[in-house]
């Protein structure tokens, strides 16, 4: 898997973005279910459960970041991103992984 960059959006409706640091690893997970979005993606971390989703707009997605629609075929159901950038308009992180169980 290539580089591929992502933006995590929405964390204003939970804890804000103060406590993100660049290094952590947040979990991606998959929510087909989703009543909003088909392709939505949701972020946890450790202890704080759901902190925002991976941007599915181009009113959301920073920069050259990948959105969730164009990630959703190439992830499994679960997969790892590592913050790498922490900004006033959203959180950019670089998936590391995933599991296609």
């Amino acid at each position: 898997m290539s580089k591929m960059f992502i933006t995590i959006t929405g964390t204003d409706f939970r804890y804000g973005n103060n406590y993100l640091m660049k290094g952590m690893t947040v979990k991606l997970i998959k929510e087909p279910d989703n009543q909003y979005d088909k392709e939505a993606i949701r972020v946890e971390l450790k202890p704080f459960g759901r902190i925002g989703y991976v941007a599915n707009s181009v009113k959301t997605v920073i920069g050259e970041c990948y959105s969730a629609g164009r990630i959703y075929d190439k992830i499994g159901k679960k997969a790892k991103a590592e913050i790498c950038y922490v900004t006033e308009s959203g959180v950019i992180a670089r998936i590391k992984g995933s599991n296609n169980k």
